[in-house]
């Protein structure tokens, strides 16, 4: 089997996903294509060798439907002969991405992708292609529907962690991703979005408030308690795991993944591809999973991936030099830590989605990208990327430096 290289990966900073955010004005395809311009820019690439484009999209309706990964390819001024595919496997589609992109440069079947993932949630709001899992009786019923935030005060609840730990993390993501930006931990990656006439819309994570503290998060009311108490999901919850007396609700929006907008893209190939292109490999996707996981936790996903894939790959997580995983909700990272026992020293230690954004489908790729640079940066060499997902999933992939 061959090895897929990563060769370069960019992204776009997260613009606030709102009608006053900076990246409202841009479309899903722009936005798509202004990292799909980037990689081929920096690296000179001969688009015409590019075998195809994956890109993750959440909500891919409107704009953003129709394929946006061969949209972007056009608009970006790509080779016509380079094809795309948009995947969805919810939050963890630009990861997938990643990983269906290395499948094919493994199997010998491609030589060069470009992966990646654009969501513009200013735009096209989260949930907008809707679907069966919140609405069919037949699939509700066994898979313990209810909303997110409320998965993740269960697990806050099942696993001990309270409205301080929550909270506690929340600050600490905030002052490491505003300590990353001052260092220039990002200046390697982030490209900036421009407009028509080329002026710099964002060049910089607009969610960001570094200031915070407890304080200012304990003036925050708890999000889901109202859909857990009157909307009945906690009486859900609790059919699921009757071992809790009750849910306590202890996540915000200060201590959960902020809604952003963003795109990113992953050069990968082939070492043959790489020489015929001057492209110099900078990691190697070693192994990577996927699986299902309870569905009323919903997101412990990437506990339950991690055991698999360590195991698929015969690596223990003493391998790891460096964890990301994405902070949907602070429960979610606090439990991975919890699992494995780790060193918050080596989790997601330039800040993450509470601090930056979770563009949904773009996330993926942004974090892999992040913590590549990270192992550069620290001259470490192994990796372990991993998002939870909705309906009960998780994905996970490991990269080494070479």
């Amino acid at each position: 089997m061959a090895e897929a290289y990563i060769f370069d990966h960019v992204r776009t900073p997260r613009g606030r996903g709102k009608k006053d955010g900076a990246l409202h004005e841009v479309p899903s395809v722009r936005l798509a294509a202004t990292a799909l311009e980037a990689v081929r820019d920096r690296n000179g690439l001969d688009t015409a060798k590019v075998d195809d484009v994956v890109l993750g999209c959440v909500d891919p309706v409107g704009e953003a439907g129709g394929d946006v990964a061969r949209a972007a390819v056009f608009a970006a001024g790509y080779a016509t002969s380079v094809p795309g595919m948009q995947i969805n496997r919810f939050c963890a589609s630009g990861l997938d991405a990643v990983n269906m992109a290395s499948a094919q440069v493994m199997s010998g079947q491609h030589k060069l992708v470009i992966a990646g993932g654009v969501e513009s949630m200013s735009r096209v709001g989260i949930g907008a292609s809707g679907g069966a899992w919140p609405i069919e009786p037949q699939v509700a019923v066994p898979s313990y529907f209810m909303p997110q935030g409320v998965s993740a005060d269960l697990i806050a609840t099942k696993y001990g962690f309270n409205r301080d730990d929550c909270d506690s993390y929340a600050v600490e993501s905030q002052k490491r991703a505003g300590k990353s930006w001052e260092e220039g931990r990002f200046s390697k990656s982030v490209i900036p979005v421009r407009d028509i006439n080329g002026i710099t819309i964002l060049d910089r994570d607009e969610h960001m408030r570094p200031e915070t503290d407890m304080q200012s998060l304990a003036a925050l009311n708890p999000s889901f308690e109202l859909m857990g108490n009157m909307g009945g999901f906690d009486a859900v919850g609790i059919q699921a795991h009757p071992e809790i007396e009750a849910v306590k609700h202890v996540h915000h929006a200060g201590n959960s993944s902020g809604i952003v907008d963003g795109a990113a893209a992953v050069l990968i190939g082939s070492s043959t591809a790489g020489r015929s292109s001057g492209l110099k490999p900078r990691a190697r996707i070693k192994a990577f999973a996927n699986i299902g996981s309870e569905p009323a936790l919903m997101l412990t996903g990437p506990v339950d991936v991690t055991e698999k894939l360590l195991k698929n790959a015969k690596m223990d997580m003493k391998d790891m030099d460096l964890i990301e995983i994405n902070e949907a909700f602070a429960s979610v990272v606090l439990r991975y830590q919890q699992a494995f026992d780790l060193d918050p020293d080596i989790v997601n230690v330039n800040g993450g989605a509470i601090a930056m954004g979770h563009p949904l489908g773009a996330t993926g790729a942004m974090i892999l990208g992040t913590v590549l640079d990270e192992l550069e940066r620290r001259d470490l060499n192994t990796a372990l990327v991993t998002l939870c997902i909705g309906a009960g999933m998780g994905t996970a992939t490991i990269i080494e430096r070479v």
